[in-house]
């Protein structure tokens, strides 16, 4: 994959190239841009689709900087500034990075996707994230939380993958992302340091800053969703002035992984709509 120096470090990313419709997938913690696999298959013979791998725990290159929330991002809008991307499909999974990106710096987006994601007070999320907020606070936590999850019968547990699919995600690809925090300590500070740092207002204020948002928006939520309330999808479609909510049965909270081709259909119809 191609890389790209930014001020807290350099990332890699994942670009189709092509002439299309730009859109730009953001993953969750302890994810790289793998997890968009099935989706960027179905969107790149029309889109182009370029996926980050974000500084979340599977992520190769240790950041030259202390890392937080807001750190990174200020790393996705200097993304797009860096790779000169316009008239943007901004796209969010998990994490709540494109609320605050949007709230703040809309310049370059003509459009929002909010998938089955961080919003309001359930921040970290569910029992899971709360699990990572205290491994990173505990000495020794992460190793802990890496060697758990590394073990594949526990994979499918409540407290880890399992609450996030309700299909198992291929024992290869979780491998990929346990990876960088299983071999390097200086991942591991990334992710320690990240954890440590959150605002648990930051979303409560990126709420109030996409009530402005002037432009199309998608909430795609999964009636499943095991870490996301399903309300607060239904808040986020409505704060929004032109959002509009759709619910994905069947699915957990990584729709593209449970239900990839109805989402890439769903963000697929959205942006020929509002082009």
């Amino acid at each position: 994959m191609p890389d790209i120096a930014l001020t807290a470090g350099t990332i890699e990313y994942e670009d189709t190239g092509g002439p299309g419709p730009v859109v730009v997938l953001l993953h969750g913690l302890v994810h790289d841009a793998t997890v968009w696999r099935k989706v960027i298959a179905d969107l790149r013979a029309d889109h182009r689709v370029i996926a980050p791998t974000l500084p979340y725990g599977a992520h190769r290159r240790p950041m030259d900087r202390p890392i937080s929330p807001d750190v990174v991002n200020d790393m996705v809008v200097e993304f797009l500034d860096h790779l000169d991307l316009r008239d943007v499909t901004l796209v969010e999974s998990d994490c709540g990075r494109a609320q605050t990106v949007a709230a703040r710096h809309p310049e370059r987006l003509a459009r929002l996707v909010l998938i089955s994601c961080e919003a309001f007070d359930n921040y970290p999320p569910g029992l899971p994230g709360k699990m990572i907020a205290l491994a990173c606070k505990v000495p020794g936590g992460i190793p802990l939380m890496i060697r758990t999850l590394g073990l594949k019968p526990l994979r499918r547990l409540p407290v880890g993958i399992g609450a996030l699919t309700k299909r198992p995600v291929p024992d290869e690809i979780v491998d990929g992302w346990l990876r960088p925090l299983r071999t390097d300590k200086a991942i591991r500070r990334d992710f320690r340091r990240y954890g440590t740092t959150i605002r648990k207002n930051e979303l409560l204020e990126a709420a109030e800053g996409l009530r402005k948002f002037d432009k199309p928006a998608l909430v795609v939520w999964a009636t499943e969703d095991l870490m996301m309330p399903r309300e607060h999808g239904r808040r986020l479609a409505e704060l929004l002035p032109r959002g509009r909510l759709l619910e994905i049965e069947d699915s957990r909270t990584l729709i593209a992984e449970d239900q990839p081709e109805q989402l890439a259909s769903a963000l697929r119809e959205f942006i020929g709509e509002n082009r």
